[in-house]
C-alpha cells in the first residue's frame, strides 16, 4: 500500500527521487529501496541527534545502528547507489534537516520513505512534504508479515484480542510447522507447557561465538563511548552483529547448538548465564538483518531435519509469527492513545536503582546489571522480574516505559510500549493481557537460580529475611481486590487473600508499606 502524503508525485521518469533509509529498515526489502532506481536515484542516511537522544539509549543500541547503517551504506554504493550519508560527527539535529540538505545536494524532486515502527516520527513525516515543499510518500512496512490492515481486519468483531487465536491464523497463512492437512504438527497449535522448565545448572550451557569488530565498527564504539558518556551500556563487552551476513550466521549458530534446548529453558533463569540458550536474534529482526518469515523457516526446517523438538520450534515461531506481529498490531491499533492509559493508576516514582542496579534483591540486581550493561535481558527477566516487581510497586507507567525503551537493543516504540505497558504493567485494563502478570518470590525461586545468592528468604512473608515480592505481591492484591473481583483469572488468589485472619492482612500490608517505602525512595534517573 501507497500512502502519498501531498497531492501527486513525480511523473517524470528521469526525475530523482530520495530515497530515506532509517537505522531500523536496513534491509534490501525496505519497499524504498525496491521501488529506487540505482544510478537514478539518490538514498540519504543520517546519524541523528533527535533519534539517538529522546531517551538515554543504551550505547549498544546507538553502536549496533550506527554500524549497522554504515556496513549497509557501503552494500548500497556497491549496488550502484548513490548515498549521502550524515555521520554523528556532522551535527545533525534531526532527519528533517538531513533530508533538507539532501534534497540541495542530490537535485532530487521527491521523497520516498518507508513508515517508521514509532507514532511520533510517522507524525512528524505527516508535514514533511509541507515543509519540504516536495512529495513525500510514506510506504507500508512489508517487511512484517501481517500488515497493519490485516490486522484490523482479524481484530474487527472480536470480543478480546487474544495472541494466541492471532497466531494460529498466521500460522495457517504462511504454511508453518502444519501437516500435509493443514493441521498443526503434534497436532497441537501450543506447546508452552513444555517450555517453562526453571534453571538447576544441570546443563552445559553452549559457548557462544565471539565477533571480531571491523574498522568501522570499532570507530563507531569509540564514538559512542565519547558521545554519550552517561547513558547505560558497557561497550568493552560489545557483542552485536552489524551486518546480514553476520546476523545470519548468528541464527545458523544458534540453530545448530542452542535451539534443541531453546524451549525447555526459554522461561528459566540462572545466575552464571546472561544468554542461555536464547537465540539473540530479536534485535536483528527489528532492524533489518534478518527477515522473520526466513528466520520462521529455518526454525522450521531444523525441526524437519530433527535437530531440535517440535516444542522448541514451535515456542520459538510462536514470538516471531505469533508475538512478534501482535505486538505490533496492537501499537498501530490503538495509538496514539494507547501510551496514555494507566488503568491501575501506577505513579510512584522509578527507583533511582534502575539506572545502576544498586539494590539488594538479587533477582533485580541482576536483571538490570545485566540490562543496563549488554541492553540484554529475556522475556522472564523483563516480565517476571523487573517487570513485576514495577507492577508490584505500582511504579509511574510513563517512567517505567520510556525505562524499557531506553535500556534494551532491540525496543523501539511499537514493540516495548504493549509488551511493557500492557504486558508488564497490565496498564491498558487487560486489553492484551487476560490477567497481570503479577507473582511473588515463590515464581522467581522456581525458574532459576538468583534466590541461592539472596540475602532474602521467598519462603517468608514478612520480616527483615523476608522477600520483599512477597508481601508486594498481597499488597497489589489487597489494593485492585475490587478491580479484578469480577475478572475469573483472579477469583482464586482473591478468594485465598479474603480468607486471611484480619491480623494477618494487616501484618503483611504494614509490613508491604514498610518494604515499599525503603526500597522505591528516591525515584528518578540517578
Amino acid at each position: 500500500m501507497r500512502v502519498c502524503l501531498v497531492g501527486t508525485a513525480k511523473t517524470d521518469v528521469q526525475d530523482k527521487t530520495l530515497i530515506l533509509v532509517l537505522g531500523d529498515q536496513l534491509s534490501l526489502d525496505n519497499p524504498a529501496l525496491a521501488s529506487g532506481k540505482p544510478g537514478r536515484d539518490f538514498v540519504v542516511m543520517a546519524e541523528v541527534r533527535e533519534e539517538a537522544a529522546y531517551v538515554r539509549h543504551n550505547r549498544h543500541k546507538i553502536a549496533l545502528i550506527f554500524a549497522a547503517m554504515r556496513h549497509f551504506r557501503d552494500e548500497l554504493i556497491e549496488r550502484g547507489f548513490e548515498v549521502i550519508y550524515f555521520q554523528w560527527g556532522d551535527g545533525l539535529e534531526s532527519l528533517e534537516m538531513a533530508l533538507r540538505r539532501a534534497l540541495e545536494r542530490s537535485g532530487a524532486v521527491a521523497v520516498e520513505v518507508c513508515e517508521p515502527g514509532e507514532f511520533r516520527l510517522l507524525k512528524a513525516m505527516q508535514t514533511w512534504h509541507e515543509r519540504l515543499e516536495v512529495p513525500v510518500t510514506v510506504l507500508a512496512d512489508t517487511r512484517f508479515l501481517a500488515s497493519r490492515e490485516d490486522f484490523a481486519d482479524w481484530a474487527e468483531g472480536q470480543k478480546q484480542l487474544r495472541m494466541e487465536y492471532f497466531y494460529r491464523n498466521m500460522r495457517k497463512r504462511y504454511g508453518i510447522l502444519l501437516d500435509g492437512d493443514g493441521k498443526p504438527e503434534g497436532g497441537r497449535w501450543n506447546y508452552d507447557k513444555e517450555n517453562r522448565k526453571g534453571w538447576r545448572g544441570s546443563e552445559r550451557i553452549p559457548e557462544r561465538p565471539v565477533l571480531r569488530p571491523d574498522k568501522i565498527t570499532i570507530q563507531v564504539v569509540d564514538e559512542v563511548n565519547s558521545a554519550f558518556p552517561d547513558n547505560p551500556g558497557d561497550l568493552s563487552q560489545f557483542y552485536c552483529a552489524v551486518t546480514a551476513r553476520q546476523a545470519q550466521a548468528q541464527l545458523d549458530w544458534f540453530c545448530a547448538n542452542a535451539l534443541d534446548r531453546f524451549g525447555t529453558w526459554q522461561d528459566a533463569m540462572a545466575d552464571e548465564s546472561p544468554w542461555l540458550f536464547h537465540s539473540l536474534v530479536s534485535m536483528y529482526l527489528n532492524i533489518g538483518l534478518l527477515e522473520p518469515l526466513a528466520v520462521c523457516r529455518q526454525v522450521e526446517q531444523a525441526w524437519r531435519d530433527g535437530h531440535c523438538s517440535l516444542a522448541a520450534a514451535e515456542g520459538f515461531v510462536r514470538q516471531v509469527l505469533g508475538w512478534r506481529e501482535y505486538i505490533r498490531g496492537i501499537y498501530w491499533r490503538f495509538m496514539p492513545d494507547y501510551r496514555e492509559l494507566n488503568s491501575l493508576e501506577a505513579n510512584t516514582p522509578l527507583p533511582a536503582w534502575f539506572w545502576n542496579a544498586q539494590t539488594d534483591l538479587h533477582c533485580l540486581q541482576r536483571s538490570l546489571s545485566q540490562s543496563l550493561d549488554l541492553g540484554y535481558g529475556h522475556h522472564i527477566q523483563r516480565l517476571m522480574v523487573i517487570g513485576n516487581f514495577a507492577l508490584l510497586a505500582g511504579l509511574d507507567v510513563k517512567e517505567v516505559c520510556d525505562w524499557y525503551l531506553a535500556v534494551y537493543v532491540d525496543a523501539y516504540e511499537w514493540v516495548e510500549l504493549p509488551n511493557t505497558l500492557g504486558m508488564a504493567l497490565h496498564a491498558d485494563g487487560g486489553l492484551m493481557a487476560s490477567k497481570p502478570y503479577a507473582a511473588s518470590g515463590k515464581y522467581i525461586q522456581r525458574q532459576g537460580n538468583y534466590c541461592q545468592q539472596c540475602r532474602y528468604d521467598p519462603r517468608q512473608m514478612t520480616g527483615a529475611a523476608a522477600c520483599p515480592f512477597n508481601a508486594l505481591y498481597w499488597r497489589f492484591i489487597n489494593r485492585h481486590e475490587e478491580h479484578f473481583s469480577s475478572n475469573p483469572r483472579m477469583s482464586l488468589v482473591i478468594a485465598n487473600w479474603r480468607k486471611r485472619a484480619a491480623k494477618d492482612k494487616q501484618a503483611i500490608l504494614a509490613w508491604a508499606d514498610q518494604v515499599l517505602a525503603e526500597t522505591v525512595s528516591g525515584g528518578g534517573e540517578g
